[in-house]
């Protein structure tokens, strides 16, 4: 199983930084609505939207999330298929458990994994079987082909 064109640390941190705005927007405006604040102290329901919005979308969009298509780098599994629900919940849920568990510490491990070695994986991507690459995904291939 080998690694084709992977996505180094800037890449994947201008994706993060691109999603960020846009979800701190979006999100925003929803709890004005709610909350009659732009920005909300405590935890509330819409905080679970920044995760839908990481496991659902790279599932449903060839492992793209918004961030990551502006920067032109998707999430695929080790065998270059699409994410699936499960491949992302690990990536996502167990992934921030280690980050906390290990209070930061585990992070700061992952940017310099992605930063130094030659497959850019993370501790996250080696929990789910992943990694981050520039290749486009055969379907959208095929379509710009045409």
């Amino acid at each position: 199983m080998d690694v084709h064109n992977p996505a180094g640390f800037w890449n994947r941190l201008g994706a993060r930084i691109v999603d960020g705005i846009l979800l701190s927007i979006v999100l925003g405006a929803i709890t004005l609505v709610i909350h009659g604040h732009f920005f909300y102290d405590g935890y509330s329901a819409v905080d679970l939207i920044g995760y839908v919005y990481a496991i659902v979308l790279p599932v449903v969009w060839y492992g793209y999330t918004i961030g990551r298509k502006v920067i032109g780098i998707r999430i695929v599994r080790m065998d270059g298929q699409n994410v699936g629900f499960g491949t992302m919940l690990l990536r996502e849920l167990v992934g921030t458990l280690v980050y906390v568990v290990t209070l930061g510490i585990g992070l700061i491990v992952s940017a310099f994994m992605v930063g130094t070695r030659e497959d850019k994986r993370a501790i996250h991507d080696f929990i789910a079987g992943t990694y981050v690459t520039h290749n486009r995904p055969p379907e959208e291939t095929e379509a710009a082909a045409k």
